[in-house]
């Protein structure tokens, strides 16, 4: 195995800012104690690809709903590297829960950006069973796994980060 790869919980004035702006009836005590109980990712087993990430709150999602989810996490990685979010597998079967991106990228300058690289989740109940989906805070939600890349040989990019979503757009 190659160790690319080491996750960081962002500042917390960051997950406090991005907490209260996502959540406007939170407090900054309220987000300061979620930020307190925030778990780095993990892998469950010697065998296990995906890095788990923890609901940093109970999580209740009825049919067709949507939240967006601080993780409070962010990622430093090697070069060549991308950091892939998907659903737990599970909780895909079971609910259909599905990432509102179908797959999160987090590329490796990310980490680097003005909001410090957080990593956000915006999920989706899917279910065409009629089941809301509860998951309990501490509980896996979301796997990440990493995956190195390569780049064709004409590639010439000297472009610099700086932002999420979007700030990659082709100009």
């Amino acid at each position: 195995m190659k160790r690319i790869a080491r996750f960081h919980k962002v500042s917390r004035e960051r997950f406090r800012n991005d907490w209260t702006d996502t959540f406007p009836g939170s407090s900054e005590e309220e987000a300061d104690r979620i930020y307190e109980s925030v778990r780095l990712p993990r892998r469950a087993t010697a065998g296990s690809a995906g890095y788990d990430f923890f609901a940093p709150v109970e999580l209740v999602l009825k049919p067709g709903e949507t939240v967006k989810i601080p993780t409070g996490i962010r990622v430093e990685m090697n070069p060549g590297w991308v950091l892939q979010l998907y659903p737990r597998s599970g909780l895909g079967f079971k609910y259909r829960l599905q990432m509102n991106n179908t797959v999160g990228i987090i590329d490796s300058d990310y980490f680097y950006s003005d909001n410090e690289g957080h990593i956000f989740a915006k999920l989706t109940n899917d279910t065409n069973e009629n089941k809301t989906l509860t998951i309990p805070a501490d509980t896996g939600f979301m796997q990440g796994i990493f995956v190195e890349y390569g780049i064709t040989t004409d590639d010439d990019v000297t472009e610099i980060r700086n932002g999420g979503l979007g700030s990659t757009t082709g100009k």
